[in-house]
């Protein structure tokens, strides 16, 4: 795993972080751009009761999600995923964070039907909560955000491969 923290304003997480799974890239495209009801069972760091799907389109979402870590953190984005290999997230609507910042998601192949998952975490804290959480996220969000990937992964592996 490979983590970058930039440095920037304490209302701010930047984080870059890298995790590789043993599946191949376009599976894990196909979860990261599946909104169905089984969604928040594959990753650890959804709850269900934040989950809600707004609109969809064949190559975008509108969803709001969320955790319950801090007292429940939600945001409702915009996944795009019209460019091969990306996933971009922009913040639409968040209690915490100011909208229009951006999670992008990045996957590519690796030898043995492999992949690697680059994710570059952006967001802006708004208010005293936010700032807090913000800066949580830039301390720590790197190494919790990688972990709860690798378990997605794992998840993934442990599953049946589609046919």
């Amino acid at each position: 795993m490979w983590v970058r923290r930039e440095e920037g304003s304490r209302s701010m997480a930047r984080i870059h972080y890298e995790v590789d799974g043993n599946i191949p890239a376009e599976r894990f495209m196909a979860a990261l751009t599946d909104f169905s009801e089984e969604r928040p069972s594959l990753w650890p760091n959804l709850s269900a009761k934040f989950y809600a799907v707004h609109d969809r389109g064949d190559t975008w979402a509108d969803v709001t999600e969320g955790t319950d870590v801090a007292g429940g953190v939600w945001a409702r984005e915009r996944y795009d995923w019209s460019t091969p290999g990306t996933v971009r997230l922009t913040l639409v609507e968040s209690p915490l964070f100011v909208p229009g910042t951006v999670i992008e998601y990045r996957v590519s192949d690796l030898p043995g039907r492999r992949c690697r998952v680059s994710v570059d975490f952006h967001r802006i804290g708004r208010g005293a909560r936010g700032r807090l959480v913000g800066a949580v996220v830039q301390l720590t969000g790197a190494r919790q955000f990688s972990a709860d990937l690798r378990q997605t992964l794992a998840r993934l592996e442990a599953q049946p491969a589609p046919r």
